[in-house]
């Protein structure tokens, strides 16, 4: 095996390719490789051809200096009021209460619909929303104010149909955003608020309280031409686990991040 010397090499005018990282695993357990092992190799180029050349196990000291090296990389950026947690691998973000236009088109609508019995577009009032985006998928949560949540802001289940119990987006049809940045929010809300609504998913209907389920309580405000959202009829987010107990936008952030 050849001796392996780390270095960074800018051809002029760019860059180019000097390294490779490869991965090794034993399987998964609880979506986490059980057992890993990385190595770190020079690319000759031979004929024009990038080739990986023998490599040797990565180190501590590599990681630090090639994280260094990419941070340069990344420019400043100014964030939004809105933006709470900007992370490579995360990004979280509110949205205040606001009246939409919404779109029903129920898959099995109840006989005792009134405004939402047929394929409709209509204004309806939301309440204030939490998004939490990571490369796996997209969060969405109530909050109980209209107001930037806090670590120990205690959400809610959001009222939003096609949004699994746990909280995360039933992606189906929508197209997903490629990037997980500042730039792609629009992306990310118009996938939740601006998709057809066809059928809330398990479990869904009992995140509320009162009389009816979700499904009625989106009719009974079409119906009304409500302009405010109850959100005291939404119930805490406890992830849809029956003895759960209700989860902080903190408890959140430190799970997603874990």
């Amino acid at each position: 095996m050849t001796k392996h010397i780390s270095k960074f090499q800018a051809a002029e005018g760019g860059l180019a390719l000097t390294n490779a990282i490869l991965l090794y695993s034993s399987g998964e357990q609880l979506g986490r490789p059980r057992e890993a092992f990385a190595s770190i190799h020079e690319v000759e180029h031979l004929d024009g051809q990038p080739v990986i050349a023998a490599g040797t196990p990565l180190t501590r000291e590599h990681l630090r200096r090639w994280t260094e090296a990419l941070g340069k990389a990344l420019a400043p950026e100014i964030l939004p009021d809105n933006v709470l947690v900007s992370h490579p691998d995360m990004l979280a973000w509110w949205v205040p209460e606001q009246v939409r236009t919404s779109y029903f088109a129920l898959s099995r609508p109840a006989a005792t619909l009134k405004a939402l019995a047929q394929r409709t577009t209509l204004p309806l009032p939301y309440p204030a929303h939490l998004f939490v985006a990571t490369r796996s998928g997209l969060g969405v949560y109530a909050l109980p104010a209209n107001k930037r949540p806090c670590p120990d802001t205690q959400l809610l289940f959001s009222p939003v149909l096609n949004v699994y119990i746990n909280g995360s987006l039933c992606w189906g049809n929508i197209r997903k955003p490629k990037a997980l940045n500042i730039a792609a929010i629009p992306e990310y809300e118009r996938a939740v608020f601006d998709s057809w609504s066809t059928h809330p998913n398990a479990g869904q209907e009992m995140t509320v309280t009162g009389k009816g389920g979700l499904v009625a309580l989106w009719d009974d405000l079409a119906a009304r031409k409500a302009q405010r959202f109850p959100v005291r009829r939404l119930k805490p987010f406890n992830a849809g686990k029956p003895k759960g107990a209700p989860i902080t936008f903190g408890q959140l952030i430190a799970g997603a991040g874990a």
